[in-house]
């Protein structure tokens, strides 16, 4: 499995503005790449090797294997759209590869080539980070966020083989309950939507008030509240992965892409849902679920909010209130329930078939 291991660099300020004047020659080559890659409609990496080249290294001063990672990622921008010229920030992110980085895991240093010569550069990071640059293979990138440099690097991760299931964990994703699982384990979210309600209702008075303090505010607030977010996100997907590990269990989860595009709510509601970070857990939950052995069942989740867990029968939401089913005795008092143990019901289902 591919993750990813990011580092803070601990930079001088003259550590600073070497990285930053590499990042905007090798930005600046790319834009000049990709303006030859427009113009002769030649998008491939070797055939725009051969153009742009030799170019490259005689009149921007970029040394070869960096002209090598421009080309690459000139490429690959024009593999996702080749309708309309592509552009590159000045500041954007550029890949280092072996060449041209070496890691010093032990000094927890880099070097790391610029336009001014190589220069070592310590790092800071977790012990998490840490563990998994032992396994860093492939290439890294140096991104710059808020005047400070960060290095991303691609580590190939070992994955078990699948443990056994003896059954499965249902889980239901929603927005007032973030995840609600077979067992009665509910997570709600009511902290993240204080905590997005509060944000939304200051960035409207910051921005109607557009001063120089409102705006510095702004700044200052940008990316805090996904932040939150994706912090809850990932210690619910480790609960309840540590919870199917230690039952030997797999999960099933409701597999709810496109359903911005399905469902019609109020006004009122419409930053509820697109602000809700389910795709996020649900990518969580399968890389961490991946890393424990444990198996994820995706699941329609068609009417599973209005479905008998016993005769799955389904029946609308008029007689769903009435908390009695026309088929079984079974009491519908909470529609969260019901689609987490139609959730189970079908991910053993699954289990059966497979």
């Amino acid at each position: 499995m591919k993750l990813c291991a990011q580092v803070k660099l601990q930079t001088t300020p003259e550590q600073l503005a070497a990285l930053k004047q590499t990042m905007q020659e090798a930005n600046r080559a790319c834009d000049y790449i990709s303006s030859v890659a427009w113009d002769k409609k030649t998008f491939g990496q070797y055939a725009l090797h051969k153009l742009v080249y030799q170019d490259v290294r005689k009149h921007l001063g970029l040394s070869a294997q960096v002209s090598v990672r421009c080309i690459s990622k000139v490429a690959d921008a024009y593999k996702l759209d080749r309708r309309r010229k592509r552009k590159f920030k000045s500041q954007g992110a550029i890949t280092y590869d072996d060449r041209i980085l070496s890691w010093q895991l032990e000094y927890s240093q880099v070097s790391i080539w610029t336009t001014s010569g190589r220069i070592k550069i310590p790092f800071v990071g977790g012990d998490k980070q840490r563990e998994l640059l032992k396994t860093r293979k492939g290439e890294a990138d140096l991104i710059l966020f808020r005047d400070q440099c960060y290095l991303s690097a691609t580590c190939d991760v070992a994955v078990p083989e699948p443990i056994q299931s003896e059954g499965v964990l249902g889980v239901d994703l929603g927005v007032v309950n973030i995840a609600v699982d077979s067992d009665g384990h509910t997570y709600s979210g009511k902290t993240i939507n204080n905590v997005r309600f509060r944000h939304r209702r200051l960035r409207t008075k910051l921005q109607k008030k557009g001063t120089r303090s409102a705006k510095r505010l702004l700044k200052k607030l940008s990316g805090k509240e996904a932040r939150f977010a994706k912090n809850i996100n990932h210690t619910i997907s480790k609960q309840v992965v540590k919870l199917a590990q230690g039952t030997q269990r797999a999960i099933a989860l409701e597999d709810l892409s496109g359903i911005r595009k399905r469902v019609t709510v109020r006004r009122d509601q419409r930053a509820t849902l697109h602000s809700w970070s389910f795709f996020q857990l649900r990518m969580f939950l399968a890389y961490k679920a991946q890393l424990a052995g444990v198996t994820v069942i995706p699941v329609d989740p068609r009417n599973t909010s209005r479905t008998c867990p016993q005769c799955i029968v389904s029946i609308n939401a008029i007689v769903l209130r009435k908390a009695n089913s026309p088929v079984c005795p079974v009491d519908f008092l909470d529609s969260q329930t019901t689609s987490r143990l139609v959730t189970l019901r079908v991910g053993r289902l699954s289990t059966r078939q497979t």
